[in-house]
């Protein structure tokens, strides 16, 4: 807990004098509040007892004035606190999203998305709720405590004692609340990240669930996280419920005990009428910060789950960073060479002494059966990962020390997995150049045969995509993906089977475009059809992580290994060898 409010007050440091200004207004406001019992008291015995009446009209402006004053105070305070707290959860979102972008893909692998929106929406905001509202509650109602207390003691120091040793009782039960529901609020809140997850996974795939009629199935996927969030929040609340009666049964029980031993002192004269409306009417005061103290212990401890998580993802470590040693590079060639590479993930092995040398403007492609760690290769040239042993070279130079964007920069990657934003087709091609021009990207289209059917869309390069290119087929999708990664004239281009859902005609079309464009380019194809790799200068065969086959297209034929048996399967008898031989 204490962790949780050392770090919030590091974002709060920067408006402490505001804050501060903030509490001082509190602290007048709620010494104001004493005023009205206080004089309450004095009506009674000096207007009502003892006939004072010229003193009612000054009693009652005195009131009329104060009530007024603390009503603008309480405004400009609770400005101040809104105001800060609106900044902090500014700052608190664009450090967190600005942390989204450096952390790894093994992060977004090992965390749902429900879980990560969460953190980034409600976590955020119960963040900014616990320093608009709970922090000034707490200050105020603390302070109104204090203020009421000694307001007794200058009217009765006996009942005002009597009122101090009541309240540890108040105070024991109270935090007996706050150890029960700790771990019920961080129950509800990992399990509405879970909800969220589903949710969110319904709508990415909702063309799956209809394409295989699984929308009951889904709802019932629903209705049990649903229902589990309803049960923890049921658990929660009968926590609540046990304690809540006792809070007020005993906050209430203080109107007995004025009441009783009060009306004894002014039996026995030893305190006035007036001193006894005074008494009742600061109970209030006292009694409000006790009810308080519940509802405010609950906030707290929300509070405290939320920051917990949002204080892990800021704190997650990035694996994937710029060395300490970055060597200066002006331009990169593209000469590539992998160098007893072996990679691990999930304590796995995936890739095992991988040895490969590509020189610039060489064309490698990467062939082999699912699973075989092709993309997983590409990954450990962008630098999505690290490998486990060996090294990666780019003109001589490791590429753990180059400097991460520039080596990302270098390198245009169409990819496997599309992804297209919720954005025109024109900023889509120009996600990694913000600056192109319509004639570059323009161009960038017709070398990947994108420009055809973007021009017969409704408002052309305009167009809104849905999200994740919802509204375009797959082989559009991954023409605009081509086309992304062209515009970005990368050193090095890296196609991660681009073309598997385009039809053979306009494959090849495509080819003929990007035979001239690639040959300024290393560039690495990974395809499972021989037409797309075949011109390659080298071409590999991965099988299990390990590199069983290499050579160019006529050499890998001779092997009659898995290269010759996949082409024989696309091609048929026409080296004139048996179609027997195809496995």
């Amino acid at each position: 807990m204490s962790n949780m409010f050392k770090w919030i007050w590091n974002y709060m440091r920067k408006y402490k004098f505001k804050m501060f200004f903030g509490v001082f207004l509190i602290a007048v406001c709620s010494a104001l509040n004493m005023v009205t019992p206080y004089l309450s008291g004095k009506i009674v015995d000096n207007v009502i007892v003892k006939r004072q009446t010229n003193s009612l009209m000054i009693y009652l402006t005195i009131i009329i004035s104060v009530t007024f004053i603390r009503s603008i105070l309480r405004y400009y305070f609770q400005l101040i606190f809104e105001n800060v707290s609106q900044n902090i959860l500014f700052t608190l979102r664009e450090q967190a999203y600005e942390k989204l972008q450096k952390l790894d893909f093994s992060f977004y692998e090992k965390n749902e998305t429900g879980n990560i929106m969460t953190a980034m929406t409600g976590d955020m905001d119960t963040i900014r709720h616990f320093v608009a509202w709970v922090i000034y509650m707490v200050v105020e109602n603390g302070l109104i405590f204090i203020f009421s207390i000694g307001i007794m003691f200058t009217v009765n120091y006996k009942l005002a004692i009597l009122m101090i040793l009541y309240t540890p009782v108040i105070g024991y039960f109270t935090f007996k609340l706050s150890r029960k529901v700790k771990p019920t609020f961080s129950s509800i809140r990992q399990q509405f990240s879970r909800l969220n997850s589903v949710v969110q996974e319904n709508i990415s795939g909702n063309r799956v669930v209809k394409a295989f009629a699984k929308e009951d199935y889904e709802i019932k996927k629903f209705n049990k996280e649903n229902e589990a969030y309803r049960e923890r929040n049921f658990e929660s609340a009968k926590v609540w419920e046990k304690y809540l009666p006792v809070l007020d049964s005993l906050s209430s029980g203080l109107n007995i005990v004025v009441i009783l031993i009060g009306g004894i002192m002014v039996i026995n004269s030893s305190l006035s009428m007036g001193e006894l409306i005074t008494f009742s009417s600061l109970i209030f005061a006292i009694n409000n910060p006790l009810r308080m103290a519940g509802w405010l212990t609950n906030d707290v401890e929300r509070f405290r789950a939320s920051a917990e998580k949002v204080y892990e993802l800021m704190n997650t470590k990035t694996k994937i960073k710029n060395s300490k040693n970055l060597i200066k590079t002006d331009k990169i060639a593209g000469n590539i060479e992998f160098k007893n590479v072996y990679f691990c993930y999930e304590n796995e092995n995936i890739l095992s002494n991988i040895n490969i040398k590509v020189k610039a403007g060489e064309t490698l492609a990467i062939i082999g059966p699912t699973g075989s760690g092709k993309s997983f290769l590409l990954n450990l040239l962008c630098r999505f990962y690290d490998c486990t042993k060996g090294e990666i070279l780019i003109d001589g130079i490791d590429i753990k020390k180059i400097n991460l964007k520039k080596l990302r920069d270098s390198i245009g990657v169409a990819m496997q997995d599309i992804f297209l934003f919720s954005d025109t087709v024109e900023a889509n091609i120009a996600y990694g150049v913000s600056n192109a021009s319509f004639e570059e990207i323009n161009k960038a289209a017709q070398m990947s045969i994108a420009s055809d059917f973007i021009n017969n869309l409704s408002e052309g390069y305009e167009t809104i995509i849905g999200e994740r290119g919802v509204g375009l087929s797959g082989g559009q999708k991954q023409r605009i993906s081509l086309a992304r990664a062209l515009l970005k004239n990368p050193a090095i281009l890296v196609l991660d089977d681009t073309t598997s859902s385009v039809d053979m005609e306009t494959e090849f079309k495509i080819q003929n475009l990007l035979s001239s464009y690639i040959k300024e380019k290393t560039t690495i194809i990974v395809s499972h059809r021989i037409s797309s790799v075949k011109k390659a200068d080298k071409i590999i065969v991965l099988n299990k992580g390990k590199i069983v086959e290499q050579g160019n297209h006529k050499e890998l034929l001779e092997n009659d290994g898995y290269y010759y048996r996949v082409y024989m399967n696309q091609f048929g008898d026409f080296d004139g060898k048996s179609n027997n031989q195809v496995v």
